[in-house]
């Protein structure tokens, strides 16, 4: 299954996540990002969302793009029930929390699982990519990767020492960090998927832009609509994680929209935000 160009994040919705995972998938989502984290996401209320979508003939398994994560100790609130037992070596955690995810969403196979961050040390790192590489042998899981890197170097280190690459790279896209220039800049020479969060709240002073706010008129679309529609252009897939119907299908119809790359003030942007 393709990644989409723009997917529906789950992070924050706790009891309101079927509701709106539904909504979603009823507006026309096809790629839903979740995370074995109960401190953040509620991965069953998005399995419920999904199955009732299958049930209902919404959308087949097969249309779907399902993405959750493993996330270690450190991003969990241990006041809360764990995926795993953390006392664990990391690659039985991993075992652990995938077994709980497929539960959870109620498939027999995921389409990507990302590493919700790299663990403590490097060493254990790899042995929960390893473990991963294993369910991909299996067919249990179609791609992994990796969310919260922010350096380059553990990237590449990471890229040498894995035999099944990592496809997937999830991180904050946002003025803070210069849009993650230099890790976006990597996944594109090597041909990874480069997924954004934080792309409309992360980035205020760029929503209110002359550049944006230009090229919103320009097409008729919300300063919104454009930040997305850049994302598509640059070979971003950003999370959209909106809970008004409204925005959910102004999000999904900025694939049809007019402005492309070459359109003027596109080129512009992508040098001042990307160094492209």
């Amino acid at each position: 299954m393709q990644m989409p160009k723009i997917m529906y994040g789950t992070a924050w919705k706790k009891e309101r996540t079927t509701e709106l995972v539904l909504q979603a998938l009823r507006a026309g989502f096809r790629g839903i990002d979740t995370a074995c984290q109960p401190k953040h996401y509620r991965e069953d209320l998005a399995g419920e969302a999904i199955s009732t979508a299958i049930s209902e003939g919404i959308v087949t398994r097969d249309e779907l793009f399902i993405q959750t994560k493993f996330t270690s100790i450190d991003g969990q609130d241990t006041s809360q029930p764990l995926p795993y037992d953390p006392l664990l070596p990391a690659s039985e955690q991993v075992t652990q929390s995938i077994s709980r995810s497929l539960s959870n969403l109620r498939l027999s196979r995921i389409d990507s699982v990302i590493l919700h961050g790299p663990l403590r040390t490097r060493p254990d790192t790899l042995s929960a990519y390893r473990t991963l590489e294993g369910y991909v042998d299996q067919g249990v899981i179609g791609r992994i990767g990796v969310s919260n890197f922010y350096d380059v170097g553990m990237l590449r280190w990471l890229w040498a020492e894995a035999r099944v690459k990592p496809r997937v790279v999830q991180n904050r896209w946002y003025e803070g960090n210069g849009w993650d220039g230099e890790v976006w800049g990597w996944c594109q020479e090597n041909a990874v998927g480069y997924q954004s969060f934080w792309t409309l709240s992360g980035s205020p002073n760029l929503l209110r832009s002359r550049q944006i706010r230009d090229l919103a008129a320009k097409y008729g679309l919300t300063k919104e609509q454009v930040v997305y529609r850049l994302c598509q252009l640059w070979d971003i897939t950003p999370l959209c994680g909106s809970t008004t119907l409204k925005h959910v299908e102004e999000a999904l119809e900025v694939d049809g929209s007019p402005l492309v790359a070459d359109s003027e003030g596109v080129a512009e942007l992508k040098s001042v935000m990307l160094g492209v």
